[in-house]
């Protein structure tokens, strides 16, 4: 065997693609092997959660990554799902009624790999997948960060809706009365 491969982190889309790439294109005429191994992400969530919850009890900080769609981005396409094959990326309706096609929505038993998202940005599907990291037992600067910027948007949120127009019909409403 001349030509091996060895991929680390099978969810590193990228390098997966690249090796793939590589074996389909080199000019090597015998085998062929590329060794990829990485913990199942279920078996991790299964080990690292119990420590989790533990750290979390003690008031340790503890950083959750969750992974979501934007609703507004999501073009509907389903790629991203066909692609990924991730059990925790499902269909979702949504109740505008100008949009027909359902999208793709993150349920809650994502165990935060970010497969999805890599997939989608590695295959360059579209950028509706966002990362938020919930982080448990704050640090006095993240605690003052965060109100710091909930109280800026708020602001923002406030001026948007002040400069907003309003309809109204002289005199009231025709034909109420």
């Amino acid at each position: 065997m001349k030509w091996i491969r060895q991929i680390d982190n099978t969810y590193d889309v990228t390098q997966m693609r690249a090796v793939l790439r590589e074996a389909l294109t080199t000019d090597y005429d015998g085998p062929k092997v590329i060794v990829a191994s990485s913990e199942c992400m279920l078996i991790r969530q299964r080990r690292e959660k119990p420590l989790a919850d533990k750290a979390i009890r003690e008031m340790r900080r503890v950083v959750v990554p969750r992974f979501g769609v934007d609703a507004d981005i999501c073009t509907g396409d389903h790629a991203c799902i066909r692609l990924s094959g991730c059990p925790s990326l499902t269909l979702k309706k949504l109740d505008d009624p100008l949009r027909d096609d359902p999208i793709a929505f993150i349920d809650q038993t994502c165990v935060g790999c970010g497969n999805c998202g890599e997939v989608a940005d590695a295959a360059i599907l579209c950028p509706s997948f966002y990362r938020a990291d919930v982080i448990n037992n704050p640090t006095r600067f993240e605690a003052w960060l965060a109100a710091f910027r909930n109280r800026v948007i708020l602001r923002l949120q406030r001026r948007r809706q002040a400069r907003r127009l309003g309809f109204s019909w002289p005199g009231g409403l025709p034909g109420v009365g």
